[in-house]
């Protein structure tokens, strides 16, 4: 069974919408040493063959993405290659090679998707569909970005926080820029 992680950058207090403009792709220091940060990302983006969004961060992405011409993270080639899956039951054409759009229901397309041979499968933004994964019992991993930053509003990850399975600490990572990865597993799960 592929694991299915949920990939956030996240605020101190908890917010993963980036609209208050707190968080860049690009990074917000083009002069900052991230190379750390990068090879952490760059191993997380081996070790999935499979990217699961929402609608409105498939367009999102799909609108900035693959138009970077000189980007030397390697998300660019890693999206264009990666099988993409957009949950939406409104999305006709996604006009992305390898994607797949899921239209039936959420937790019978994704336990299909998680039971297929394969390498893990990632989820990042998408915050009403992280949230149904989440009530859905569907989520493996967590891999939490948190970045210095408080903000005291915004769409949190753990909006409602009922729905929450308990949590095992596997890993924290310090980066040079100040971020901080916190990897939870799902207290019922066994790896690390």
């Amino acid at each position: 069974m592929r694991d299915l992680i949920v990939t956030e950058n996240i605020t101190l207090d908890g917010v993963i919408d980036a609209t208050a403009g707190w968080f860049s792709p690009a990074g917000d220091d083009a002069e900052a040493d991230q190379s750390d940060l990068e090879a952490v990302l760059g191993a997380h983006m081996a070790a999935a063959d499979a990217f699961l969004v929402g609608r409105v961060t498939f367009e999102e992405m799909h609108g900035y993405w693959p138009k970077q011409t000189d980007d030397t993270t390697g998300v660019t080639d890693y999206l264009n290659a990666v099988s993409k899956y957009v949950a939406s039951s409104t999305l006709r054409d996604p006009d992305w090679q390898h994607t797949t759009v899921l239209r039936g229901p959420l937790h019978d397309e994704v336990q299909a998707l998680k039971s297929t041979p394969g390498k893990d499968i990632v989820t990042t933004g998408s915050i009403s569909l992280v949230h149904a994964l989440i009530a859905a019992g569907l989520v493996d991993e967590y891999r939490l970005f948190v970045y210095p930053v408080v903000l005291g509003h915004g769409r949190r990850l753990f909006a409602d926080a009922t729905k929450i399975p308990r949590l095992r600490l596997v890993e924290t990572r310090p980066f040079n820029s100040g971020i901080v990865l916190l990897r939870y597993r799902t207290a019922l799960d066994n790896c690390g």
